[in-house]
């Protein structure tokens, strides 16, 4: 499943997280999790194990939805959508190991009434949300990816160089 590519709004966006892609992926596929490191998400619950045809439902900047799985390649590739408020929209996520980490890459597309109504309005949120989505993803997958310090290493002073 793909993209609906004759939408009024599609966004394509990548990046590169610098961490493994077991970590990445883990976090990303931990629908429940979600909250707690991607800021734009105030709920979110999976109904079951993460498989074709589940569904979750997810808050977003005061939008419910309800999204189904319609696509999982564990480790490379997730689809899901779903209507919401008249909104149509299918979301792919795919996953690629590189030398230097992860390419991480997200497509959307939204058709319906209310994106007919303002296409440039709602792809302007829907880019902003999807790039604030890959920056929380990426920040929160390198800091958990990071040696840990020591409680004595986090409040010793740094001493200048002698």
């Amino acid at each position: 499943m793909d993209i609906d590519r004759n939408a009024p709004v599609v966004v394509e966006l990548e990046t590169t997280v610098h961490a493994p892609i077991e970590k990445v992926w883990r976090l990303h596929t931990d629908i429940d999790a979600w909250p707690s490191w991607n800021p734009d998400i105030s709920s979110a619950r999976l109904r079951g194990d993460l498989a074709v045809g589940a569904t979750f439902d997810w808050e977003t900047h005061g939008l419910v939805i309800a999204s189904t799985v319609a696509e999982l390649v564990p480790g490379r590739r997730v689809v899901w959508g779903g209507p919401a408020h008249g909104i149509d929209g299918v979301h792919v996520w795919t996953f690629e190991e590189t030398d230097g980490g992860v390419l991480v890459r997200t497509r959307e597309s939204w058709a319906g009434p209310p994106v007919e109504a303002d296409p440039e309005g709602m792809r302007a949120a829907l880019e902003g949300s999807l790039r604030a989505w890959l920056a929380a993803l990426e920040r929160t997958a390198v800091r958990q990816t990071a040696p840990k310090q020591t409680a004595l290493e986090q409040t010793a002073p740094k001493r200048a160089p002698e």
